[in-house]
This record gives structure tokens, sequence and C-alpha cells, in this order.
């Protein structure tokens, strides 16, 4: 009997490092580990004020995240998401501010223009066939440009729409349980997780995203109109992008043209520490808002620390190339 069950044993650790369950684990002991040091080592760091402060932070960089693991889990990849933010950001002031239209116009004005953004980009991978990251390095540059341009390189201020910035900083939890008074950007984050994470295990286009992931040739040779499918997939990354450009327009109160570029690389590691694949055809949304979490909780904790702001920097590169490693050992046993 003590043969069987040692035997048994590797034989359901093994069956779980397949499965992106053991790497989900690897990634929320990190996070517990993380919080468990900095706890530790500065005792502002659990204080109500400042774990708010990480939540608010992940909202806008989980949206984004969520995004980029759409794209990554169909095997492509895309830069331009950061920018992406912020140009729906500046569409959204155009609309409310230059136009003086009313707020749901706005907020709709934003999602569509990052579903446009999406659908070029997905049309001229999947007809034109330019690799995923040549067309959103120049999808980034673009809407770097087209923000500063639409703006006047000036920032964009919401002062003149009510409410605006209660979108991502009010407190419709808070007003329910007054002792938890979540903001309203961290009850977004998880609507779009939750909304994301029943497309990609419920839907024909999440079942799809996972098989061209996987596969694509094998897909197409069984007759899907991958290139539809993919395009989709894009527009449906872009527009979360939109929901991520209202959520830090309402942060700031306010749309900054030159801000965006570098939020695509904490989204990006944020998807990979969180375990799905670069190699497309593995992931999950639960895992990416984890990893979000790891990156938030990172660099509040450095911050407090006062580490300077160059070596923050250095820590997440090291991690991005280290979960990418992590990726690649798991596939080799696979």
């Amino acid at each position: 009997m003590a043969t069987t069950d040692t035997a048994a044993k590797p034989g359901l650790l093994a069956g779980i490092r397949g499965t992106g369950a053991y790497h989900k684990l690897l990634a929320f002991s990190g996070l517990i580990a993380l919080v468990a040091v900095f706890s530790l080592a500065s005792r502002n760091f659990m204080q109500t004020s400042n774990v708010l402060a990480i939540l608010q932070a992940t909202s806008v960089n989980g949206v984004l995240a969520i995004a980029a693991t759409l794209v990554i889990i169909t095997g492509g990849i895309d830069l331009s998401v950061g920018t992406l933010m912020t140009f729906c950001a500046v569409i959204a002031g155009v609309v409310l501010t230059f136009w003086g239209l009313p707020l749901p116009l706005g907020l709709l004005a934003a999602i569509a223009a990052g579903t446009a953004s999406g659908l070029v980009s997905g049309t001229i991978i999947a007809k034109l066939r330019v690799p995923p990251f040549i067309t959103t390095l120049g999808m980034m540059l673009i809407l770097k440009g087209l923000s500063l341009v639409i703006s006047g390189t000036k920032p964009i201020y919401f002062n003149a729409t009510p409410g605006f910035n209660q979108i991502s900083l009010g407190s419709l939890f808070g007003s329910i349980v007054p002792a938890l008074p979540l903001p309203n950007g961290v009850l977004i984050l998880f609507a779009v997780a939750l909304v994301a994470s029943f497309v990609l295990s419920r839907t024909a286009l999440g079942r799809y995203a996972f098989a061209m992931g996987s596969n694509e040739e094998a897909v197409r040779l069984s007759g899907v109109n991958v290139d539809r499918w993919k395009i989709a997939v894009y527009a449906s990354a872009g527009a979360v992008c939109g929901i991520a450009g209202i959520l830090i327009a309402s942060r700031l109160n306010s749309a900054q043209p030159a801000l965006g570029q570098g939020y695509e690389l904490e989204a990006i590691a944020a998807v990979v520490i969180g375990g799905t694949s670069l190699s497309g055809g593995r992931g999950t949304v639960l895992g990416t808002l984890i990893g979000a979490l790891i990156i938030s909780v990172l660099a509040n904790g450095l911050r407090i620390l006062s580490v300077a702001q160059e070596w923050q920097t250095v820590v997440t590169g090291t991690i991005i190339i280290l979960a990418v490693y992590a990726d690649i050992l798991r596939r080799r046993r696979l």
C-alpha cells in the first residue's frame, strides 16, 4: 500500500504541473510571499489606504493585462495596448470636453475607438499577414502620434463633466459596506475579468482563440475561418483597452496624451507571470489578475521602501525574464 501511495503522488503532481493550476498556485504563493515581506519591512504597507491604492493601480494594469491575455492566447502579441488606452482616453476627452456631449456617449466613443483600432490591427495581421509584433509596434507609434495631434499635445481635463472621476475613484460598494470602500475601478476590473473569463471558457470566440494558439494551421484546415476569428479577438482586446482608457482618465480626471507607453510591458509581464504561455494556447484570466497584483504589490512595496524608480524597472524586467524562462521549462516538460 505504501508503494502504491508513493507512486501515485508523483503522478498526481505531474498532472497538476501539466495544467495551469500549478502555475497559478506558484504565482499566488509568490504574491502572498511579497505581501508578507513588505508587511514585515514596513507597517505602512498593510494600512487600508495603501491597500486601496494597490487595488486602484491594479484596476488599470489588470484591465490592460486582460486585453493582452486575449491576444497572447492566440499566439499573437499586442504592443499597442498602452498607447491605445491613451488614445481612447483622448477620444473620450474630445467627445465630452471639446464637443460637450453627454457622459454615456463619451464612454461609448472610447470603447468604439478601441474596438476600431483592434479591428485595424487584426485585419492587417490576418489579411496582409504582417507579423503581430510589427503590426502592433506600428500601431503603437501611430496611436501615440494621433493622441498628441488630436489633443494638441496638451492634457484634456474633465472638470466640466460631472461624475466622470467617480467612474474610477468613487465607491458604490463603499456606500453599501462602509468598512470596505472598494473603488469603482476595482469593481469594473472584476466585471471585465468575469466577462473575459466567460468569453474564453464558454463561447466560440474563446474556443477558437485557444485552438489558434495551439495549432492555427490545423484549425484552418478544419474549415474554420481563422482570419475572421483572429480579427474578432483583436477587436475584443481593443474594446477592453477602451475601458482601461476610461479608467485611467477618470482616475487622473484628465486625458494625458503623452501617457501610455510602457504600460504594455507591465501588462505583458502580468500575463506571463500569471501563467499564460507566450507561444499561445494556454492561459487564464484568473492567472492574469494574480500577475497584475504581483506587479502592483511589487511596485508599491519598493516605493514604500524608497527604492529608486530605475531599480524598480530593473526588478520588473528581471521578473519578466524569469517568468518567460519558467514558461519555457514548463513547455519542455509537457
